[in-house]
């Protein structure tokens, strides 16, 4: 099981790296080309909205509670049943996203005036922001639809295009920037139209899997199929309950928009920063553990059931803890080198690495929420993780009040981390407490062998490394210099592991070890 497991993410993780290196590429454009103004301000937000309900819907509520019940129809039905409950999901889903499409485009004043109320105060900005959102809106309309495609795929094994997919975004958002920008009276819309070309590309490229598997849908009226009812039952939870930290980061920008100018654009980068190690590693781990638990609730195997979790877990600490490490101990060197260009400043940088560290104080957490989620969705409980979701945002909108003033945006940063951990020992205690997981054997050990080789990796880093030295370095000498570090660190961190006695079969549960459902 661990061995499939771990290629199945290993493929997802590949493929989401390619497209966050683009990501990279595609911001360090957007830094030198456009700067940070009240205009980059306007795209981000008018950008955030829709990017939001992606999250939402292509690695969130939509998956959460559309592939269990698509593993009940691959376990028990037939595959006439399963082909008649796909093309009524499609046709309900798109009658559903048409509309909400709609009346997000007319009311786009309203939505920037919810989600930016500082921009009130700056016309120019307000209007901009709005006319951007009306184009940005149709990609929900798009991505939403690559998500019903992309669980198709996942719950058939067939990781590879659902997770190269979000490349076309980037590639998209590139060419805007660089070809159609230059043409524009107001240069910054043009990005706001790659982002609805990028959602049309991205559906069309997920057809031709389909039809290989013969299993493209025909739309059809469905509101009353039980299977349709079950997954808008599990999905209005799953909405709030799975896509509580993208919620929290709202609100940072809602705060933000009246902070001083560039505030939400140094909450963008540092954000996007913690997104590369989150999608690598943490969505694509969550893409893959999902049908994987769906399967085992399914076929009602509990000990199936507990010991992917426990793999997840132990990969989880592995992998996430060094990572958010490293984004701490290397934000500035990381900043210097992919933004700081013409536009984005020294002092960008600074402010930037401020919300950057602690951003990836909470990325362990952000990854957590990540995999604990499918362990109540999967056996179709998404009523435990949006009540935990309230209480993480109450906690994360006390935690702004506190922070905001002392630390200003990074304040907001640090409580978004926080409420990420408090969301996710919700999570974990009470998948303990009912016994639905059961950790393996020799986590203490394990725990040790990975809080130590984190000390060392980042007492190695501390020591030998200063952030000033970038400064006075080339394009060239920046990227290298930067890579060797992380290879360093990295090294270091692997060393000190297998030095203490770590093998990858530690990552396993025991096989013996017995789980009541």
């Amino acid at each position: 099981m661990s061995k499939k497991l771990f290629k199945s993410t290993a493929i997802v993780s590949v493929m989401t790296m390619l497209s966050r290196i683009l990501g990279f590429i595609r911001d360090m454009l957007l830094a030198r080309i456009f700067g940070v103004n009240a205009g980059t301000d306007a795209f981000f937000v008018a950008f955030k909205i829709p990017n939001f309900l992606r999250r939402l819907f292509a690695e969130g509520a939509f998956a959460q509670a559309f592939v269990p019940v698509l593993s009940d129809y691959k376990e028990q039905g037939s595959n006439a049943a399963l082909r008649a409950f796909l093309d009524r999901t499609a046709g309900s889903l798109a009658l559903v996203l048409m509309l909400v499409s709609i009346v997000g485009m007319i009311a786009a004043p309203v939505l920037i005036t919810l989600f930016a109320p500082g921009f009130l105060w700056e016309e120019k900005q307000y209007d901009l922001a709005v006319q951007m959102l009306r184009i940005t809106f149709p990609y929900l309309f798009f991505i939403s639809s690559v998500a019903f495609a992309g669980g198709i795929l996942n719950s058939h094994g067939k990781f590879a295009v659902p997770a190269f997919t979000p490349v076309f975004l980037n590639l998209c958002m590139i060419a805007a920037a660089i070809w159609l920008s230059p043409l524009m009276a107001e240069p910054v819309v043009a990005l706001a139209w790659g982002v609805f070309a990028a959602g049309l590309v991205q559906l069309l490229f997920q057809f031709p899997a389909l039809w290989r598997l013969g299993l493209v849908p025909r739309l059809r009226w469905g509101f009353g199929d039980k299977g349709v009812r079950k997954i808008m039952a599990l999905m209005l939870p799953a909405i709030f309950g799975v896509s509580i930290t993208q919620i929290n980061l709202l609100l940072d920008t809602l705060i933000a928009s009246f902070l001083p100018s560039g505030s939400v654009s140094w909450l963008y980068y540092s954000d996007r920063l913690v997104e590369f190690p989150l999608g690598v590693f943490g969505i694509a781990l969550a893409t893959v553990i999902l049908p994987e638990l769906s399967k085992n609730h399914a076929a009602k195997n509990a000990q199936g059931f507990s010991q992917s979790l426990d793999w997840g877990l132990r990969l989880v600490l592995l992998i996430g803890m060094p990572a958010s490490l490293g984004l701490m101990l290397l934000a500035e060197p990381m900043l210097t080198t992919l933004f700081q260009y013409e536009e984005f400043g020294a002092d960008d940088v600074i402010m930037a690495g401020h919300s950057l560290k602690a951003y990836a104080l909470g990325l362990l957490g952000f990854i957590l929420v990540k995999i604990l989620v499918p362990g109540f969705t999967s056996r179709k409980d998404t009523k435990t993780p949006v009540k935990f979701g309230i209480y993480a945002m109450i906690a994360n909108m006390g935690l702004n009040v506190a922070l905001v003033f002392p630390l200003a945006h990074a304040g907001l940063a640090l409580a978004t981390s926080l409420g990420a951990f408090f969301n996710a020992s919700l999570l974990l205690g009470t998948l303990l407490k009912k016994r639905i997981y059961q950790p393996g054997p020799a986590w203490r050990l394990f725990i040790l062998r990975i809080i130590l080789a984190n000390e060392v990796m980042a007492v190695f880093l501390y020591k030998f490394v200063d952030s000033r030295w970038w400064l006075g370095w080339s394009v060239y000498d920046r990227v290298v210099q930067l890579f060797v570090w992380i290879a360093l660190g990295a090294l270091v961190y692997l060393m000190v592991l297998l030095l203490s006695g770590f093998r990858i079969r530690h990552l396993s549960a025991a096989k013996g070890m017995t789980v009541q459902s």
